[in-house]
């Protein structure tokens, strides 16, 4: 719920216009900050999310009491990854920036080359199964550092599951965080990722430089 419709919802109906008129953008931002606070006590909210600028776009950050359960580049188009959300876990989401300020402050840090690991609480819900196990194991890549999808394959103990290791980064809820950007083809060749190649090739290049 937007402060906006939180102040429309408190007044009656021929006085909507007329709030949303005489409320200036700091006056929306302090009428939001008190329904966040105010929503966080009660217990009222489900989802909590903001979103950040980063080089590789800005990003949707998503968190549940459990802590973060998506990160969302531009391209997956944020409302639709909120209304998807909503329908898998809860409607009740609530733009939340002090909630997510630690994964927001963390990014920050890491796109600084000051971090090479995210120490964040996670909710990996999204991830069910083989992929699961996939996105368990992204993190023990070192920073700087890549693996085929065929070495991921055996690591997680199914050898000849090379197509579905690459299914289970393609579809990772957590890029970035869990850096699937790290697996590459035998080859050499980036293979899919859900950001594009562009932010692949920034990623890997940030943390080849450190």
């Amino acid at each position: 719920m937007t402060a906006e419709r939180y102040a429309v919802q408190n007044t009656g109906a021929g006085e909507e216009l007329d709030v949303l008129t005489r409320l200036d953008p700091a006056q929306l931002e302090r009428l939001h900050s008190r329904l966040e606070h105010e929503a966080a006590a009660v217990g009222a909210v489900d989802l909590a999310y903001t979103t950040t600028d980063t080089p590789v776009g800005k990003l949707l950050l998503v968190a549940t009491n459990e802590g973060l359960v998506r990160v969302a580049f531009a391209s997956e188009h944020h409302d639709d990854v909120l209304a998807g959300l909503a329908g898998m876990i809860s409607p009740r989401i609530l733009r939340s920036p002090a909630r997510l300020e630690p994964a927001v402050r963390q990014l920050d840090e890491y796109f600084a080359g000051h971090r090479r690991f995210f120490d964040l609480p996670l909710d990996r819900r999204l991830s069910k199964g083989f992929r699961a196990d996939v996105l368990n194991h992204l993190p023990e890549i070192p920073y700087g550092r890549t693996e085929s999808y065929a070495r991921v394959a055996a690591a997680v103990g199914n050898p000849k599951a090379v197509r579905a290791v690459g299914s289970a980064c393609a579809t990772n809820p957590l890029p970035v965080v869990v850096p699937c950007h790290r697996v590459l083809r035998s080859d050499g060749a980036f293979g899919g990722y859900l950001g594009g190649p562009d932010a692949k090739a920034y990623l890997l290049g940030l943390e080849s430089a450190a």
